[in-house]
């Protein structure tokens, strides 16, 4: 049996282990969170190198893509410097691949309405391909990359201006410490209201879990939701709001979604190659697998 694991600076509250086949194989997918905790985080990637077939990053990217460059997380980085035998993803080769289906998805799910409309993406240079997808279809888009990264309340609604300001500022951002990048540990529980005029404004709301979940109002009546990684817990909260469908990027494996890094980990454990997938090959797994982002009526 292929094994990977990811290795989470989220809470382990969402922690969870299933086996799963893929490509005829049986896999055992399990995610440990850390609570924040970056030097337990990096205790146990270097735990784990040569002990499983593949690891990945959650709760933070390695990364930073956009279209044919990449910057490096260095805070990420650490975490992972001492793995030397395991292949190690982030998920952003899901992101690129499998998450450029989301509008067609929606689409066939939820009918030609959906095809235009009004979108809120929290942090649009994190999901390129999500961000191109909507891009792409003639949503009207506000990137929110600003309000949620860095508190600044300026919405990006151009892609040559996202690229412009991502060239700008990603060589600076991708130096700052992890706990300005990203919600960590009991900090993914909180939920503080803001920029609720976005929210209210967009019919699609799209992005990490944690970031749609940190400032959402009280009220998304019949909003709807593009994310992964999503709990039951998660599912009720929106559903309290009034939210009327999820559509979660990953597949839903008893219960839950698991993030794009493990699910990369999964197919690269499975593939036997040893090491990261290119792109172009996890969009032959994904056609392989026939996955495709799975919609939730609440």
């Amino acid at each position: 049996m292929k094994r990977a694991v990811s290795v989470s600076l989220g809470s382990s509250k969402r922690d969870k282990q299933v086996e799963v086949e893929l490509l005829g194989q049986c896999v055992a997918i399990e995610r440990r969170g850390t609570d924040g905790d970056v030097d337990r985080a990096t205790a146990l990637f270097t735990e784990l190198d040569g002990q499983v077939d593949a690891l990945g990053v959650g709760g933070i990217d390695l990364w930073v893509h956009m279209g044919d460059r990449r910057y490096p997380l260095h805070a990420a980085q650490k975490l992972v410097k001492n793995v030397r035998r395991t292949p190690v993803v982030d998920g952003s080769g899901l992101k690129n691949t499998l998450e450029r289906q989301v509008v067609p998805a929606m689409v066939e799910a939820l009918g030609p309405s959906f095809q235009h409309g009004r979108v809120l993406l929290t942090a649009a240079v994190d999901r390129y391909g999500m961000t191109l997808s909507f891009f792409e279809s003639g949503y009207e888009v506000v990137c929110a990359d600003l309000m949620f990264a860095l508190g600044l309340p300026i919405p990006i609604r151009r892609f040559s201006h996202l690229k412009w300001l991502a060239r700008l500022l990603v060589p600076v951002v991708v130096r700052l410490p992890i706990s300005v990048l990203y919600p960590t540990g009991e900090k993914q529980e909180q939920i503080v209201p803001k920029f609720t005029k976005w929210y209210q404004w967009a019919t699609v709301i799209a992005g990490d879990c944690h970031y749609i979940k940190r400032h959402m109002p009280d009220d998304l009546q019949d909003k709807v939701i593009v994310t992964n990684t999503t709990t039951e817990t998660d599912m009720a909260l929106f559903r309290e709001r009034g939210v009327k469908t999820v559509v979660t990027t990953t597949p839903i494996l008893e219960g839950r979604s698991f993030g794009t890094n493990m699910m990369e980990a999964a197919l690269t454990a499975v593939s036997g190659k040893n090491r990261a997938l290119s792109f172009s090959e996890l969009e032959r797994l994904v056609a392989d697998l026939r996955l495709k982002p799975t919609v939730h009526h609440l």
